[in-house]
């Protein structure tokens, strides 16, 4: 049976609430999408820098709104999962050109955002919270069922006095949530005393970003975190054996870097 957009994000926004936590291997193009989902994963999140790259953009609001939403589309077309969609800070400088991509994003099918509040190119790190506030509210009112997961990136920016940035992330979270939020995501957060407060302090699903050395999925449930993002992850190890195949056969003339590559037939077989 299929569901319904309106059945797919009350879904996606149970999935946030539960004792296990949401594990979330991010994709960046149909394939990537369709082999997260038969691995068994519960949605299917896309990474905005893996996407940007694919399409031949850099990350950090250089992509076309346009393209940004086709590849969603295709996604969210290929898997019977729930997509949520990274748009970066809105594909937009005004907090109604936010709502117009969150309305081209619910066209697309998927059920939630990433929303940062970095401000790429502009006078500070990250925008003021007023003003990124006002750009969550919009993107609310364009979607009342839209899971939004609003981005604070004072640790990933690493903006203020290191001593000062849980009261910073509590501070631009609160206002958020009070915005329309539905939950935070706190990127470059790896300790595990700090994200536990974090966890606590926030009264919504909060999101960390996690690679090699983070807390497994399993210590993040004991924490209190309830989604857990590979990011961009996936797509650099996908890159890094492009790379490494590439400079292999061009300097050795060997192939070795293949050899764990998945088969033709099961990659055929997947769309």
């Amino acid at each position: 049976m299929t569901l319904s957009r309106q059945d797919r994000a009350a879904l996606f926004t149970s999935l946030h609430h539960k004792d296990s936590v949401l594990a979330l291997p991010n994709a960046w193009d149909v394939m990537s999408a369709r082999l997260v989902e038969l691995e068994g994963a519960e949605a299917v999140a896309t990474t905005s820098a893996g996407v940007a790259w694919s399409l031949g953009a850099a990350d950090g609001d250089k992509l076309d709104r346009d393209r940004a939403i086709d590849l969603v589309t295709r996604i969210v077309a290929a898997v019977s999962v729930p997509v949520t969609a990274d748009i970066e800070s809105g594909f937009g400088a005004s907090a109604a050109d936010v709502a117009e991509t969150v309305r081209g994003i619910a066209g697309a099918g998927a059920v939630g955002v990433n929303l940062e509040d970095a401000h790429h190119g502009g006078p500070s790190p990250l925008r003021p919270i007023a003003d990124q506030a006002e750009r969550l509210a919009a993107a609310r009112e364009a979607d009342p069922d839209l899971y939004i997961n609003a981005r604070v990136d004072v640790y990933l920016r690493a903006v203020g006095d290191p001593a000062e940035r849980v009261a910073a992330t509590l501070e631009r979270a609160r206002a958020y949530l009070a915005a329309g939020a539905s939950g935070i995501f706190v990127p470059g957060v790896a300790d595990a005393d700090t994200i536990a407060l974090l966890a606590k302090e926030i009264d919504a699903p909060l999101n960390v970003l996690v690679g090699p050395g983070s807390p497994t999925v399993a210590e993040l449930a004991e924490l209190g975190v309830a989604r857990a993002s590979l990011g961009s992850g996936l797509s650099q190890a996908a890159y890094a054996v492009v790379q490494r195949g590439a400079r292999e056969m061009l300097t050795s003339g060997t192939y070795t870097a293949t050899e764990d590559a998945l088969d033709f037939g099961t990659l055929n077989s997947s769309i």
